[in-house]
């Protein structure tokens, strides 16, 4: 606020007074709604809103103390409000939000109240107090311009200080009496009791200070190696020009003695490299990061090579390098003219360091080696290691160190360092200082390694139990996306699957295991296999999570799951569904593009025991979508799932040009929140049936004379479809089948069906339960050789038992006949 305000400067003393250790300040008051319920006049200058425009209005628009107000009953500003970069004390999102009692401070940039675009913003210091009683009031909020504030202080751009503000807490506060008075005067329609009660909880939380820190930068290179001359003498203290406050007690006569100016500034050199990196868990950036930190304060050139297992997120390397290992040059940073070192290092390049070099030194010995400066012989030598590179203008007159990148005693790379020769040369203290740089260095990049590999064997891991699935099944497309979760590791739970069932039906199966990490993944990976056993048998879909269920209380107490169980008969048109605690899947209509989520008994989680599961049979028509998914695309943190399914719905409404790209448009839809954590499993299936004129069905007696009226409807009916290259291998396999059949059949007759879809299905059914083995037959048996010739020329074939019947079946592949011209 404006020191000429009387209304708002701090109580004691005038407003125009100036004197030392007073700021004035802005006072404003926010109500339990989040709304200004007092905004002072000092406010009003600082900020740039009127009384009328601010009481009655969201503080978070207003002012710049986000994390003070909880977001759940204010809402979350919008970004170009203010940008906040200097927060202090306890974590903003924790304190003052409802949880804790504790005063917070802060300093932001704050774009004034009916500022222009690019107007400059405002450099604003603030304290927040929690107000706590009887009362509609929640938070006093105090703020002054910090922009003033350094002006008024006199110091020049060569000088760095920082100014911090924080709270005096346990001591007792000058003219408190005459605050609690004044503040009524400063906040209108502030009654004596409020008055009061504000000042009791600003004494006991602490009234508001501002600290001070100043330091004057010194160069690096130039003061570093200065020895302390022998003999020298203490001298008095020097008092400095400006009184300015000191974190530590620093010895007599330091400020003026160059070796600790030196030690000091390698100290803040190494504290702020250390600081600077590490600041991502990407291995790439993590690189760029180390290379740069050194140039131009340390060095004028660096450049970092690694080992090939380390850059590739491997595992650990073993043992030392030598001529033979493979060093990549992954980062180099320099300050020389633009495209210098680019044709003669790139990066990116990757070569073994010949024995008789110092690169090849430092990473054998794993330890830095120095060469204060490159003479034009030691530039021929190591230029002449290098086939067709030569780098004697590169490095020739230049101080060269080389300093080895280590994690747990194991060389990864090193680091190639050199000044100009215009620049001091790298002396015993710059190889400590560059060793120090070096092996901060290394376990961050270690630090990144790991995590790459770890990443890599999740991503492996994920991706090997997730099925490969096939477009195109018999009746029907399948489209799929796999979303992994943002939580670290990315390993889940999240399964989808299509199991080819006898009779060209489809189980569809989506499932969702509790929990994140290595064991819900191997739990995932044992009831995808199970559920894969049992589809394959034909188990109806409740009874299969029945026998799901079961096997998840084996296999541990812990073990819940979700899952959704799916069979499409394209030839009745017809789905069969049974549900385990999962979401339900929605429908697309063919007929009027209309979507719905269908009603199925919900049932209990795989693991929960005890429960029974029920089926339902939904009529589908050819073109209808059937979508399944996992709650992580339709549940976010805070919202309501509802809401997540009728976007679902409405997004699997859509059209679109494929089913990909349906597939696309529901991800796009759903995946906006940037809060999911979870993983995403979706599977889409067009069902597009199969017509009635590509299915053919007859019944045979239990009689030897049918094989040959079996071969000859076979025959018939291809050359109906237009197949007659398929006629010759379609009637010898039928009859080796229908052959098993009539002999082992009881009384009941024999089915023999055909379908036609992009391959040819047969399937012969009777009433011997017992599966048919394939047996050895030796050159005088006259049996035991039909499923050696079904296996050997049918593209898949198999069998299985549904009561008291059993179906064998067997899948011929359709040649496409190309015309051509003679």
């Amino acid at each position: 606020m404006d020191r000429g305000s009387e209304r708002d400067a701090a109580p004691g003393r005038e407003a125009d007074s100036g004197a030392a250790g007073r700021i004035p300040l802005a006072v404003v008051v926010v109500d339990r709604d989040g709304m200004v319920s007092h905004w002072s006049s000092g406010a009003r200058r600082l900020f740039g809103a009127s009384r009328e425009d601010a009481v009655g209005h969201a503080a978070a628009d207003l002012l710049p103390v986000s994390g003070a107000l909880p977001e759940d009953l204010y809402g979350a500003p919008t970004p170009d409000t203010y940008a906040q970069y200097d927060g202090l004390g306890p974590d903003l999102e924790a304190s003052l939000g409802g949880h804790t009692a504790y005063a917070t401070a802060g300093r932001a940039r704050l774009v004034p109240h009916g500022a222009l675009a690019g107007d400059e913003r405002l450099d604003v210091l603030w304290w927040a107090y929690p107000l706590v009683g009887p009362g509609p009031s929640r938070l006093l909020v105090l703020a002054a311009d910090a922009t003033r504030l350094r002006e008024e202080r006199g110091y020049d751009d060569e000088t760095a200080e920082r100014i911090s503000p924080g709270f005096a807490r346990h001591t007792e506060l000058p003219a408190s009496d005459e605050l609690e008075r004044r503040l009524p005067e400063i906040l209108p329609n502030m009654g004596p009791g409020l008055s009061g009660r504000i000042v009791s909880q600003v004494l006991e939380l602490g009234y508001p200070v501002l600290e001070f820190s100043q330091s004057d930068r010194v160069p690096v290179t130039p003061y570093w190696g200065v020895p302390r001359r022998p003999g020298r003498r203490r001298t008095e203290p020097v008092v400095p020009q400006r009184r300015r406050p000191v974190a530590a007690v620093i010895p007599e006569g330091a400020e003026q003695d160059l070796e600790y100016a030196a030690v000091r500034e390698r100290l803040e050199f190494l504290n702020e490299v250390s600081s600077g990196i590490g600041t991502s868990l990407d291995l790439g950036e993590t690189i760029r990061e180390v290379t740069s930190a050194a140039v131009p304060r340390f060095a004028d050139f660096a450049g970092t090579h690694l080992r090939a297992a380390v850059l590739a997120g491997e595992g650990f390397p073993d043992g030392p390098p030598d001529a033979t290992t493979v060093m990549f040059r992954v980062w180099v940073e320099h300050n020389d003219e633009p495209g210098r070192w680019d044709d003669t290092v790139p990066v990116g390049e990757a070569f073994a360091f010949p024995e008789h070099t110092p690169f090849y030194t430092c990473m054998s010995t794993g330890e830095p080696v120095l060469v204060p400066r490159v003479t034009e012989e030691l530039s021929e030598r190591i230029s002449g290691e290098f086939e067709k590179r030569d780098l004697r203008p590169l490095i020739g007159g230049r101080s060269l160190l080389i300093v080895p990148l280590k994690a747990r005693n194991v060389v990864l790379g090193f680091m190639v360092l050199m000044r100009r020769p215009d620049r001091p040369a790298f002396d015993d203290m710059d190889r400590t200082t560059g060793a120090e740089l070096a092996a901060r260095a290394g376990l961050v990049l270690d630090n990144a390694r790991m995590y790459t590999y770890q990443e890599n064997v999740a991503d492996t891991l994920q991706d090997s139990m997730l099925p490969q699935v096939t477009p195109r099944m018999a009746g029907c497309d399948i489209a799929t996306r796999y979303l992994p979760g943002t939580r670290l590791g990315r390993i889940g739970g999240d399964w989808f699957d299509t199991i080819k069932l006898p009779g060209s039906r489809t189980a569809l199966v989506v499932g969702d295991v509790m929990g994140h990490g290595l064991n819900s993944a191997a739990m995932m990976g044992q009831l995808r296999t199970a559920v894969q056993t049992m589809a394959t048998m034909e188990t109806p879909p409740a009874q299969l999570l029945r026998n799901l269920d079961d096997l998840a209380r084996r296999l541990g107490d812990n073990y819940l799951a979700t899952c959704l169980y799916a069979v499409y008969d394209p030839i009745r048109g017809e789905l069969h569904l049974a549900n385990a605690g999962h979401i339900p899947p929605v429908l697309v209509r063919a007929e009027d593009g209309s979507s719905e989520l269908l009603e199925l008994p919900t049932g209990a989680p795989i693991g929960v025991g005890g429960v029974p599961f029920e089926a339902t049979r939904v009529e589908v028509a050819p073109g209808d979508r059937l979508v399944l998914c996992t709650d992580g695309l339709v549940e976010v943190r805070g919202c309501d799932i509802g809401e997540g399914l009728a976007a679902l719905c409405e997004s699997a409404a859509h059209p679109a040009a494929s089913m990909d790209a349906a597939c696309d448009t529901i991800i796009r839809a759903l995946n906006t929140h940037g809060g999911r954590k979870d993983d995403v499993a979706l599977l889409m299936a067009r069902l597009n049936g199969i017509p009635d004129d590509h299915v053919a069905e007859w019944r045979l007696d239990p009689d030897p004379r049918e094989v040959r009226r079996a071969r000859r409807l076979v025959r018939d009916r291809l050359l109906r479809w237009g197949l007659p290259q398929a006629v010759e291998t379609a009637e010898l396999l039928v009859s080796e089948v229908v052959t098993n059949a009539v002999r082992h059949a009881g009384s009941e007759p024999v089915g023999l069906r055909v379908v036609r879809t992009d391959a040819l299905l047969f399937e012969v059914t009777d009433d011997e339960p017992a599966l048919p083995a394939m047996l050895g037959a030796g050159p005088g048996d006259e049996t035991g050789r039909g499923l050696r010739v079904v296996s050997r020329l049918a593209r898949e074939w198999g069998a299985s038992a549904t009561g008291h019947r059993k179906t064998v079946w067997f899948e011929q592949a359709v040649a496409v006949q190309v015309p051509y011209i003679r």
